[in-house]
């Protein structure tokens, strides 16, 4: 009897095109998982935001009658999130207050969220995709753009027998960072003090400055990591040195020991830098594979999914007002984290960073406002001062869900 494990993929999103992603891409999941000796049994979770993007319910509802008879299908709804918390406070005891931490809106909440459903229903593995990701990698070729194919469930399954966690690779845009031409309005100086100020694990100067060596801000691939010919690496210092990406990471729920609770502080990002930093204390085997998602920041290259591949892929510019917005609302989701991870971070140092923050975005945001002609980032400083007023609260807030999961999910199990 061929062995049998439930896969679940976990989709949170605010935007239709989450719909796109599973129409497109269910049957290569499903080719995928063929070349496995042992039976997969996949579970899609879609968790979604009316709010967001001001969508209506049926935008979310796309999904073609061919995938629900190949796949299960698992709509976690705002109904269902709120039926969930009173699930924990009534049938595993929990606090009205803490089932509210642990599950509700904000990106760590919903993967906790999903976490819940996917241990309610006996799921092995879970991946978390992001709704602007593809299972694909651009690879630069003799000057040209060569597309690969990227086996993302196939390998995360292969893998996962040694490991707690898996995570792959990013290419496309790293970060949703519009491309800015330097000017006397907007000199290089001014944007990195804006960098400087807004910066956190994953944005800095540095990685700012790699993204601009390509012309088109755009990151390609390793052609050895895009062909899954790279071996695989057990990460070391998570929290640290390293950190896992919270699309395209692969939970062990077997090993539920090693799997710690999102958190980010409210309306704010960095639910997989925490993840990380509690990680670290977990002494999990995180394992980095081969394989790739292309990011697709701004939704730019969507006709990626239906195999029409770019021969060139162009740079977000600014003059566009959904780029503007959309990175306005990133770097308001970075400030709003900036404190709390800096305080986990570096104690000894934590005023005189926040301090240094305030001053990098007092000498830029003027400029930035001329530049982004559709944005104001004078809330960065209201932002940064009210989340540094609050990071003791917000600390005990990553404590206190860690405790809450440890608690709970064996309950569940």
């Amino acid at each position: 009897m061929k062995q049998k494990i439930s896969f679940g993929i976990g989709f949170i999103s605010g935007r239709p095109n989450v719909c796109e992603i599973i129409n497109n891409y269910e049957y290569f999941i499903k080719k995928q998982v063929e070349e496995l000796e042992i039976d997969v049994d996949i579970t899609i979770f879609i968790l979604y935001d009316l709010n967001y993007a001001n969508t209506k319910r049926t935008d979310f509802y796309n999904i073609l009658p061919e995938v629900y008879k190949n796949v299960k299908i698992k709509y976690i709804t705002p109904e269902d999130v709120l039926e969930y918390q009173k699930i924990l406070i009534s049938k595993y005891n929990i606090s009205r207050e803490s089932a509210e931490l642990f599950i509700g809106k904000g990106y760590a909440k919903a993967r906790n969220t999903i976490l819940y459903c996917a241990l309610e229903r006996g799921i092995d593995y879970i991946l978390f995709w992001d709704d602007d990701e593809y299972p694909v990698a651009n690879v630069i070729q003799d000057d040209h753009i060569l597309w690969l194919k990227q086996k993302n469930v196939l390998q995360h399954i292969k893998h996962m027998e040694n490991a707690d966690i898996t995570y792959g690779y990013r290419c496309g845009m790293m970060s949703p960072i519009p491309y800015i031409q330097y000017t006397e309005d907007i000199t290089k100086q001014d944007f990195k003090c804006f960098i400087d100020g807004v910066e956190n694990e994953a944005i800095t100067w540095k990685e700012v400055q790699e993204m601009r060596k390509c012309d088109n801000c755009i990151s390609c691939a390793d052609l050895k990591i895009a062909k899954g010919e790279e071996k695989p690496q057990y990460m070391e210092n998570i929290g640290k040195d390293n950190w896992v990406l919270g699309s395209g990471i692969c939970l062990n729920l077997n090993n539920l020991d090693k799997i710690p609770a999102f958190y980010n502080p409210p309306e704010a990002r960095g639910d997989d830098a925490f993840f990380s930093c509690s990680l670290g204390t977990k002494n999990a085997k995180v394992l980095r594979i081969s394989t790739y998602h292309f990011h697709d920041s701004f939704l730019q290259f969507c006709e990626i999914m239906k195999e029409k591949y770019p021969k060139k892929l162009t740079k977000a510019k600014l003059g566009n007002v959904e780029i503007e917005q959309r990175f306005l609302k990133t770097t308001i989701g970075w400030i709003r984290y900036k404190p709390l991870l800096n305080f986990i971070m570096d104690r000894k140092n934590y005023e005189n960073i926040i301090e240094k923050a305030e001053e990098n975005l007092k000498k830029s945001i003027e400029k930035m406002n001329t530049a982004f002609s559709t944005c104001n980032f004078s809330s960065l400083l209201t932002e940064l001062e009210k989340y540094h007023k609050d990071v003791e609260k917000h600390y005990q807030e990553y404590l206190k869900v860690n405790e809450i999961w440890d608690e709970l999910k064996y309950k569940i199990k």
